[in-house]
């Protein structure tokens, strides 16, 4: 809606133009009558439709033609005045004023023009069977009142109709010679039924209209007002309600009704709430709102968002089979001015047997476009009327815009819930078939994809310590230096054929040149793993590359499989780019489980050099206790003492054994099992149950840290 309206008052002298900006100022008639009054502004707060409201008289003794010229250009609306007793002044709306406003503006838009009848006090008869021709011939007339300066007659009510002339204009909605709405106004208001047919079954019921009614006018329809409603569409139209509910042509009905009654504010008031503007089109504003995304941040959906795209699948999935089928899709994307998705989605997410988008690849899909093109994505939403239908102030409210990933880093945890990884490799090395993969599409899926659908992304859910995450894979082109923007992710996944010689040295080279000193996490992929390897021309060995440069192993993979590829790749990416701070090494193919976790732990440095300076310590203490009790116990048994003494030393030796190949529990129970007497048992015992018990405290720190 316009922030403030200008109108401008002209016609013939001595018409009375001047009077009616005075009488309605000061509410009565004015004695003395200035040639032209001063610009007078009309608070927000004293008009109906709370806008700020410019009124401009125009005197033709005291201004030039270049002078009018401008105060029509900058006008809103203009009151053409004429007095209902002077022919010469009606005869001069046509042959002057009409055809002088109209050179001035634009044939698309003209101004809308109000006729004014003043002087009704001097006559008892109306002018408007004069006007009513003048009317049918000049669309952009709005309407014509006839009122008296003098008797105060109209004056109101002929402002408020030059307010709403500007605000709730009729030429973009309606078509006075054929009677009927315009286009673009039917295919506003058809979107805007398709949105508030919640269910989708071609009708409003009482509580969609409820709603539709609240959130347009603030205020719910009783009952019988809704009964009302659909008995005048009922008798004007036999198709305009349908099992209780109106219909789309029983809903259009009623704007043209309300249009032709007068009262176009009504469906003004619809339009704007829904996000259009005079022109009928959606507003920047509306379509994509303020929302600020600092350096390393990224976007995701929130849980809102997901509960209303659920919803929205569920309008639309008519067959409930969980999927989309191509008619259900277009169905779902009327809404839209354009077909937002083309065939390559189908290849970027999940799809069933028969090709159709799965819920699960319609929410990826969602996710994918927030990730990288968060604009469009609020656009999108706003298309399917997201602000409205949850009743939040604008679709920003649907993003989450996660925190700087050096933050994550330095606390060593995140709350993304979405990660890129980015897959490089020489051409024709597999990377198609990985980002297939992580569909679930074997090589024999795979064949059936025409190259102008292919995609260089894919998404797809993963499973991580029982966390639902999302990976996003990007195929990069091969080049001999990648840009900066291909360079930024969580992940990168190396991948090179194992059929081919010439394929790792250019992930060696690429690693080297771009992330072997970055802290993003690098995984190698020796794709085809199911064809023979062949010894790669590099100076070492992928397997000795990866040790070298402390990376996980070179992982074997094919598509070429009779089911789903495995996804442990995925699995341990993900993994990776959720703790990059952590260089976790599986041991077993699931990388998630607990046996995992805590062989990594056992094997890790830190834990190593602890056990050692834990053993040192507990094994000089026991040393001073076995000296201190051979003092003690020499005059009665030396032989013993020295027996005692061979048994400390075989657990030392013990010790210091299991602590380089084993869990330290096992330690405690050499002790235990131990042939010793019953004086120093007890400190054994002890001595186990300590060194337990730090370790397991240890262990537990550094799981939650892990985590």
């Amino acid at each position: 809606m316009k922030k403030d309206v200008r109108i401008l008052l002209v016609g013939e002298p001595r018409v009375g133009k001047t009077s009616l900006i005075m009488s309605l100022v000061s509410e009565e008639f004015p004695e003395e009558v200035p040639p032209r009054a001063e610009e007078i502004t009309i608070p927000a707060d004293v008009t109906p439709e709370r806008v700020p409201t410019h009124i401009v008289d125009y005197s033709e003794a005291e201004q030039s033609d270049e002078q009018l010229h401008h105060e029509i250009a900058q006008a809103n609306v203009i009151c053409i005045v004429y007095a209902v007793n002077n022919k010469h002044s009606i005869d001069k709306v046509t042959s002057r004023w009409i055809p002088l406003i109209n050179e001035r503006t634009d044939k698309d838009s003209r101004l809308p023009l109000i006729l004014v009848g003043n002087k009704s006090d001097l006559v008892e008869y109306s002018s408007m069977e004069t006007i009513l021709p003048i009317m049918n011939q000049y669309t952009e007339i709005e309407t014509c009142v006839e009122c008296s300066a003098k008797n105060l007659k109209n004056i109101s009510e002929l402002f408020y109709y030059a307010q709403k002339a500007v605000l709730h204009p009729t030429g973009p909605l309606y078509c006075p010679e054929e009677k009927e709405m315009k286009p673009a106004c039917v295919k506003a208001l058809t979107r805007i039924f398709k949105i508030s047919d919640q269910d989708n079954d071609g009708t409003l019921n009482d509580a969609e209209l409820n709603f539709f009614q609240r959130i347009c006018f603030n205020t719910p329809l009783a009952p019988q007002a809704l009964e009302d409603v659909k008995n005048v569409v009922r008798k004007n139209l036999s198709d305009g309600v349908a099992d209780s509910g109106l219909t789309l042509k029983g809903f259009l009905f009623l704007h043209t009704l309300f249009i032709q009654r007068g009262r176009h504010e009504t469906t003004w008031t619809v339009l704007r709430r829904f996000g259009y503007d005079d022109d009928l089109e959606l507003t920047p504003e509306y379509l994509f709102p303020l929302l600020k995304i600092p350096p390393d941040c990224t976007t995701e959906l929130n849980h809102h968002a997901y509960l209303f795209l659920q919803s929205i699948f569920d309008k639309h999935d008519l067959d409930r089979d969980c999927a989309l089928s191509p008619d259900e899709l277009k169905d779902l994307f009327k809404v839209f001015p354009y077909m937002p998705w083309g065939p390559d989605v189908n290849n970027t997410v999940c799809t069933n047997e028969r090709g159709w988008i799965t819920y699960q690849g319609f929410l990826s899909q969602w996710t994918l476009t927030t990730y990288l093109d968060v604009q469009r994505c609020l656009e999108y939403l706003g298309y399917l009327g997201y602000s409205i239908l949850t009743e939040q102030e604008s679709q920003a409210s649907a993003i989450t815009v996660t925190r700087d990933k050096k933050i994550d880093l330095q606390k060593k945890q995140t709350q993304r819930n979405v990660f890129r990884c980015n897959v490089i490799g020489m051409k024709g090395c597999g990377k198609s078939g990985v980002l297939q993969a992580l569909l679930g599409r074997n090589l024999m899926r795979q064949k059936h994809i025409r190259d102008d659908h292919k995609s260089y992304y894919a998404i797809n859910t993963v499973y991580v310590y029982g966390q639902e995450k999302y990976l996003l894979l990007h195929d990069i082109s091969e080049s001999e230096f990648l840009t900066e923007a291909e360079i930024i992710c969580d992940a990168v996944c190396l991948v090179y054929d194992v059929s081919n010689p010439k394929s790792f040295e250019y992930c060696a080279r690429i690693f080297k040149q771009h992330f072997m000193d970055s802290r993003i996490p690098c995984l190698i992929v020796a794709a085809k793993s199911d064809l023979h390897e062949i010894r790669q021309e590099y100076s070492i060995s992928p397997s000795d590359f990866c040790r070298k440069h402390k990376m996980p192993p070179p992982q074997a993979f094919t598509c070429n499989t009779a089911d789903a590829p495995s996804k442990d790749i995925f699995v341990k990416l993900t993994t990776m780019a959720m703790y990059p701070h952590a260089r976790l090494r599986c041991l077993c193919a699931c990388n998630r489980c607990t046996f995992c976790i805590c062989q990594s732990f056992l094997n890790s440095d830190l834990l190593q050099s602890v056990k050692n300076k834990l053993f040192t310590a507990v094994l000089t203490r026991l040393r001073a206790q076995v000296a201190e009790w051979g003092a003690m116990l020499l005059a009665d048994d030396e032989g013993s003492i020295v027996h005692q003494v061979h048994a400390v030393n075989s657990v030392e030796d013990s010790i210091f054994m299991e602590s380089s190949h084993g869990p330290l529990f096992l330690e405690a129970r050499h002790v235990t099992q131990a042939d010793l007497k019953s004086s120093t048992f007890w400190l054994r015992a002890s001595f186990g149950a300590t060194v337990f018990a730090v370790l397991g405290f240890a262990m537990y720190k550094a799981l939650l840290k892990q985590r």
